[in-house]
């Protein structure tokens, strides 16, 4: 689903990734570890197409991201760390929007499944985001990837600033995307939320992926050697 080869994106003096290949396949988790400026954020900036890697190739469901980029955003969703809704319209109502804008345009029934789908509870489906919690604004995201029909989901630090259950419900929630068939990339700092929710961990270091952990076959505390062994 995604495949990435050879790629090494520069600026000016910096090498920000180098030589980077990956394949995540159909329905798996792949998260990225790694310190702040370790090449993360750059790797996702560059699968969005925000940023053309100086070597190297990036495809998603066989479509080259810098020679098919609109087939590639039909394919994608992007949750960030702080997702960006509108505030004075509801959860649906966002929803209803952002469906639109892929060209999907959904009931009101519809959108409530999709909604209650992604784990938000009926009762705040017609209130203003304002209001929301961010694990519940994360729940929209979610949703909003549910109602593109999305293959591969980009999320972005999403457990960060979440409490434990919200947490916990989020990586319930990425599983269950991924079950379903789509493909995940996620990046990050939370080793023990990683442990629980990847199938495959790859740990960055001054723009090199330097080694893949399968999740299953190590413990948190053994995922934390690990990590500390590479970085520091």
């Amino acid at each position: 689903m995604l495949e990435i080869q050879g790629v090494t994106k520069k600026f000016k003096q910096h090498t920000a990734v180098h030589q980077l290949s990956l394949n995540v396949s159909e329905g798996e988790v792949f998260a990225l570890l790694g310190p702040n400026g370790a090449g993360k954020t750059t790797t996702l900036n560059m699968i969005l197409g925000f940023e053309k890697p100086d070597e190297g190739s990036i495809s998603v469901d066989g479509y080259t991201v810098t020679e098919n980029l609109k087939e590639v955003r039909k394919r994608l969703a992007f949750i960030p760390e702080n997702v960006q809704l509108y505030p004075h319209l509801s959860g649906k109502e966002n929803l209803a929007y952002f469906s639109q804008l892929a060209g999907i345009n959904y009931s009101q029934d519809q959108l409530q499944s999709l909604l209650l789908e992604a784990g938000l509870q009926e009762k705040a489906h017609d209130s203003p985001i304002s209001t929301y919690s961010k694990g519940m604004r994360q729940k929209v995201g979610v949703a909003i990837a549910y109602s593109k029909k999305a293959k591969l989901l980009l999320l972005d630090e999403p457990a960060s600033g979440l409490d434990p259950l919200s947490s916990a419900e989020l990586s319930q929630l990425v599983r269950k995307v991924a079950s379903q068939g789509a493909t995940v990339l996620m990046v990050s700092h939370d080793l023990f939320r990683v442990k629980e929710t990847a199938d495959r961990v790859g740990i960055f270091k001054n723009g090199e992926l330097k080694k893949i952990v399968n999740a299953s076959e190590v413990t948190a505390n053994d995922l934390e050697l690990i990590y500390q062994g590479i970085v520091e």
